[in-house]
């Protein structure tokens, strides 16, 4: 197979599909690896390493996208990219669809076969190709919101370990999972006051063996919330719906109660989000301010630190890249039913129920298309 990873996009993305060792790997299974010019330097990897590799360097993006079978990429293609899909092609990346209609029209449109790595299941219905990027997301959003809270970038003035003599900042996780426990990690780190809200008692009840008294747990009711945020000096969205669209679960409303300069940060922005007054910003220009209360709600955050993003990223995809590639993709989801998880479009068909009901679409299964 003929494997094309392009240069990401977005704005301020550094993350890269394929690192050279990838590449390599791919190479000596028999494929054929095109890689963009200079599409790894912002992890530091030149040309020549992915042509030590075995790769083939192209200058720019449409020879990629006009004679690769399948391409690899980080974030959801962006509308100039879209508009180069073809029919049998295989995507392979971050989608995100549910909030994101004209993403999904123009995939749809394109007939093209998409594989989006945050559906892709693993045992116990975790999600293993989700998991790294939200563990290097849980961890910054301490470190965004921390900066977000300083003075000078429109928040409180507030340092979240404080100092012998003056108390902490207090920082409100809601989500006990992947993003709010390495979030929840980070700010104890730091010293902070840390609570972690989460509707499941089994996960309220592992976060309290493992923290112990350096973190509380509360359920994640609606009072509980509202006076949990009215409190926080720093509050992490980390809630997630598999492949849906993020509940809105703290409202403008609350705003009018939380502290003038407190800081949201909604890490659940690729999927809509999870806070009324939240949109998608950019590394570029990360914060906004509503009702007196910051915002950031940056929606690619590991690709300020694409190194460690790239390599944990392509720990867990490269497996299911070469089954696709050794076998197609068709076998590959056969054999393995977790990777056919990750099916959300083929051929004018969305296969993924929850995007189908999110944006209004006919579901149509995997299996179907599978044997079709």
């Amino acid at each position: 197979m003929r494997i094309g990873c392009p240069k990401e996009i977005k704005d301020h993305e550094y993350r890269v599909g394929l690192t050279p060792e990838s590449a390599r790997e791919l190479v000596a299974h028999g494929h054929e690896v095109w890689i963009e010019s200079g599409a790894g330097a912002g992890i530091g990897a030149s040309d020549a390493e992915y042509v030590d590799a075995g790769a083939v360097i192209k200058d720019g993006p449409t020879p990629i996208f006009a004679e690769c079978e399948m391409i690899v990429k980080v974030k959801e293609p962006q509308a100039v990219e879209r508009s180069q899909l073809r029919k049998g092609q295989v995507l392979y990346t971050y989608l995100h669809l549910a909030p994101d209609p004209a993403q999904t029209a123009d995939l749809l449109k394109s007939g093209v076969t998409a594989i989006a790595y945050e559906t892709v299941t693993g045992a116990n219905n975790s999600l293993p190709l989700l998991k790294p990027m939200s563990q290097v997301a849980g961890r910054m959003s301490i470190q965004a919101g921390a900066s977000a809270l300083e003075k000078a970038h429109g928040g409180r003035g507030v340092l979240l370990g404080g100092v012998p003599g003056v108390l902490p900042g207090k920082v409100v996780v809601i989500g006990g999972g992947v993003v709010g426990f390495n979030a929840a990690q980070m700010a104890v780190g730091l010293g902070a006051d840390t609570t972690i809200l989460d509707r499941d008692p089994e996960v309220l009840e592992r976060l309290g063996i493992h923290f112990e008294s350096r973190a509380k747990t509360r359920f994640s009711n609606t009072a509980n919330l509202q006076e949990a945020v009215s409190e926080a000096d720093l509050v992490i969205g980390a809630v997630l719906v598999p492949g849906a669209a993020a509940p809105r679960l703290v409202t403008r409303e609350m705003l009018t109660e939380m502290k003038p300069g407190a800081v949201l940060v909604d890490v659940a922005i690729d999927q809509g989000g999870c806070f009324e007054t939240s949109h998608p910003t950019t590394h570029s220009d990360p914060t906004y301010i509503v009702d007196g209360i910051v915002h950031y709600c940056v929606a690619n955050m590991p690709g300020a630190v694409a190194r460690t993003s790239t390599y944990a990223l392509n720990n867990v995809t490269l497996p299911h890249a070469l089954k696709i590639a050794d076998l197609g993709w068709r076998e590959a989801m056969r054999q393995n039913p977790h990777l056919a998880g990750g099916l959300n479009v083929q051929a004018g068909s969305v296969t993924y129920r929850a995007v189908a009901e999110e944006l209004g679409y006919d579901y149509v299964p995997v299996s179907e298309v599978i044997e079709s």
